[in-house]
């Protein structure tokens, strides 16, 4: 008999209620006081920076607590069962921005674009950029929640998200400008570079050397008993708070064009399957656990969102229609990755029947 289903606390069960409440918010603001969001939109570190300062600090505010949990000391213990690993690597860097890049070309520029004129040309050439930038940035935070929900091993899934960071600082960048230049959108490296320092490479050291010295000097009872929970409303807070402008950027694009967000979620849900199938069901071929399986599809299914967010309004502007197609992201996430955590579960049985659990 499986065990009883567990449940997301009060915030994640209705993280999609918050998100549209963040978007009639934001709407609402971009309508009413465009002035304000212009001048908003407009703070930068720097002149040409195209860093935003009031997204910055929140992405900051969002990211440092997810790398707080980060335990690289951990990562002896996966090379030791390499088979998810490798299979998670494989369809994270190999094959989800690559066939998301496919599926953006498919739909957005030929079917919607080319073929029903739905989308104009240079258009669509930045949602495909827009999509290839979330697609290449796998989940940080929210798969702790996924791998909870099914029964997922713990441990691997920390070390699986360690090492695709690790990977990310180095990956993301050339992966970005490789299949947004074959799109046809030229993307500065220095632009990407300073993002992928800003969004990636600080957050992630100073997360590292606070947690190596706050377990040094209180221990690791206290780090995550008494420090780590003084950062959740925070977190909550500064996704609300960078949603909610995100979507004031957004207005005029989103109101004058909402037909937009239905075409986005078109290639962003058949990307989520595929890639969720694809990782569940190699897991199963070569004989991987079924609590290594499930967070190993998951990270393979879902985005890094605030940091495809934070780097597609650094590259094209806060009211970009990049940016637009990772907002979709946003919106598309949390209901949808909710259906994979229950196939992923209610499949167990079919799953174990390849692969036992062992005693």
């Amino acid at each position: 008999m499986s065990p009883p289903a567990k449940q997301l606390d009060f915030f994640e069960r209705y993280l999609s209620l918050w998100v549209l409440a963040c978007m009639a918010a934001g709407l609402a603001l971009g309508r009413l006081a465009p002035e304000l969001v212009t001048t908003i939109s407009g703070w930068e570190f720097g002149k040409d920076s195209h860093v935003n300062v009031p997204i910055a600090v929140l992405i900051w505010l969002m990211i440092y607590p997810m790398m707080l949990k980060i335990d690289f000391g951990g990562l002896h213990g996966v090379f030791r069962k390499p088979k998810g690993l490798f299979i998670t690597l494989f369809v994270n860097w190999l094959v989800k921005p690559f066939s998301m890049a496919l599926l953006g070309w498919l739909f957005i520029t030929t079917l919607f674009g080319e073929t029903l004129g739905w989308i104009d040309p240079e258009t669509a050439k930045n949602y495909v950029a827009g999509l290839i930038i979330l697609a290449a940035a796998p989940c940080t935070a929210m798969v702790f929640v996924w791998s909870y929900l099914t029964d997922g091993d713990g441990p691997y899934t920390l070390a699986q998200v360690a090492i695709n960071d690790l990977i990310m600082i180095f990956a993301f960048a050339p992966i970005v400008m490789l299949l947004a230049g074959v799109s046809g959108v030229h993307i500065p490296g220095e632009v990407l570079l300073v993002s992928v320092v800003v969004f990636i490479v600080i957050p992630l050291a100073a997360g590292w050397l606070s947690r190596g010295t706050l377990i040094r000097t209180k221990g690791e009872q206290w780090f995550t008993q008494n420090f780590l929970p003084k950062f959740r409303p925070v977190t909550i807070l500064a996704l609300l708070a960078t949603l909610t402008l995100i979507f004031a950027f957004q207005a005029d694009n989103i109101l004058g064009n909402w037909t937009a967000v239905l075409l986005l979620a078109v290639p962003i849900l058949i990307q989520v399957y595929f890639n969720s199938g694809l990782a569940y069901g190699l897991m199963r071929f070569f004989k991987v656990r079924h609590n290594v399986a499930t967070p190993g599809a998951l990270i393979g299914a879902s985005n890094f969102f605030e940091l495809a967010v934070a780097v597609a309004i650094t590259l094209f502007g806060p009211s970009s229609p990049a940016a637009l197609a990772t907002v979709v992201g946003v919106l598309v996430e949390v209901p949808v990755m909710l259906s994979v955590c229950r196939i992923c579960t209610r499949s167990r049985d079919w799953y174990r029947k390849a692969v036992p659990d062992p005693e």
